[in-house]
C-alpha cells in the first residue's frame, strides 16, 4: 500500500487561493459547559481551526442541534453512553447573527479541490488545519470563518467563527440539555446516533 503524502499547507499569498464563500445569517447551535461562557472564542490552540499563533479566537457551532451534540459527545469513539449528570452540566445555546457572514465554504461540491485540499482539512490532524485557518483569517478577503462538514457526521455542517464577528453574535436562546422542553429533540438525537442515556 502506497504511503499517503502529507496534506499540503496553504499557499504563500492570498491571490493563490480563491475558495467558495457561503454568505449566511442562519442560526447556529452550540453545546457548552454551563459553568463557562456560551460564546467562547478560544485561543488555546486545542481545536481544529484555532490559531496556531494565538492571533485570533475561534467559536465552534453546528448548523443544527444534532451537529452540536455529536461534535461535543462523539469525541470518545465507541463510547455511546451519556449520563443525566452530564446533560445537567451542559447547555444548548442558539446563536443569532446580526449580519450575513462570509464563510470559507468547505462543504460545497468542488470546494476542497478548488483550494488544493482534501477531507483531512476537517477530519485529519489539527496542525495543518490550523495553518489553513490562520491563512484564511489573514486573507485579503477578510473572511468571517470556516464552514465545514462535521468530523463525526459529515452530513451536518459546522462552523468555526473568527473573533472578528464577536460584536455581531448574540444569544437567542439558552437552555440546559436536561430541560424538559428539549426532551423530544434529545430523544431523536440519541436515537440517531445510537446513544444510551443512564
Amino acid at each position: 500500500m502506497a504511503a499517503i503524502d502529507p496534506h499540503p499547507g496553504p499557499p504563500a499569498t492570498s491571490a493563490a487561493c480563491n475558495p467558495f464563500v457561503l454568505k449566511t445569517a442562519q442560526y447556529w447551535f452550540r453545546i457548552y459547559d454551563l459553568a463557562c461562557d456560551p460564546l467562547y472564542f478560544g485561543k488555546a490552540g486545542n481545536y481544529r481551526f484555532d490559531s496556531p499563533s494565538g492571533k485570533y479566537g475561534a467559536l465552534y457551532a453546528g448548523a443544527d442541534e444534532y451537529c452540536a451534540f455529536i461534535e461535543t459527545f462523539g469525541q470518545n469513539l465507541g463510547a455511546r453512553i451519556i449520563t443525566r449528570v452530564e446533560l445537567g452540566r451542559r447547555g444548548l445555546v442558539t446563536i443569532s447573527i446580526k449580519r450575513p457572514l462570509r464563510l470559507v465554504d468547505l462543504v460545497r461540491s468542488g470546494s476542497l479541490a478548488r483550494i488544493g485540499a482534501d477531507s483531512r482539512l476537517f477530519a485529519g490532524e489539527h496542525d495543518v488545519a490550523q495553518r489553513w485557518a490562520e491563512y484564511f483569517h489573514t486573507h485579503t478577503n477578510n473572511y468571517d470563518g470556516i464552514y465545514y462538514p462535521a468530523r463525526h457526521d459529515p452530513t451536518r455542517p459546522a462552523c468555526a467563527l473568527y473573533d472578528r464577528v464577536q460584536a455581531d453574535v448574540e444569544l437567542l436562546e439558552t437552555k440546559s440539555l436536561s430541560d424538559r422542553s428539549f426532551r423530544k429533540v434529545l430523544g431523536s438525537i440519541l436515537d440517531q446516533y445510537n446513544f444510551g442515556l443512564i
